[in-house]
């Protein structure tokens, strides 16, 4: 079981190390702020929202509707809310860090988005 968790957070931090880098030409949605349009009704933040807006494209993630092809599909790889989180506020590789972007809260409900819909 270490021995998978290990390849699997490999895996993860190795495929999102591809998502945002080079030149932002072709980013779409990156850098999506509290406040732009990532809460609800009720105030609350949308995880999926703020998928969409900053990762859908370079992810593929089917609950979002979404088919990037830069990053990995996050549905094959249903990465657990720590390892997601890690990586959103992180980055690493190519994938830019969105710690400072996002609000704590957005991180938190993409974290949870992600992995609550993966697979």
């Amino acid at each position: 079981m270490t021995l998978r968790r290990c390849v699997l957070v490999s895996c993860v931090a190795l495929a999102l190390a591809s998502c945002g880098g080079g030149d932002d030409s072709g980013a779409t949605g990156a850098g999506t702020t509290t406040g732009q349009g990532t809460t609800t009704g009720t105030g609350e933040v949308s995880g999926e929202q703020v998928f969409t807006s900053n990762c859908g494209s370079c992810h593929t993630l089917s609950a979002a509707g979404t088919s990037g092809e830069i990053g990995p599909n996050l549905d094959e790889l249903k990465p657990d809310v720590a390892t997601v989180k890690a990586k959103v506020q992180s980055g690493g590789g190519g994938m830019p860090s969105f710690e400072g972007r996002l609000s704590d809260a957005e991180i938190d409900a993409v974290a949870k988005y992600v992995a609550d819909n993966a697979g």
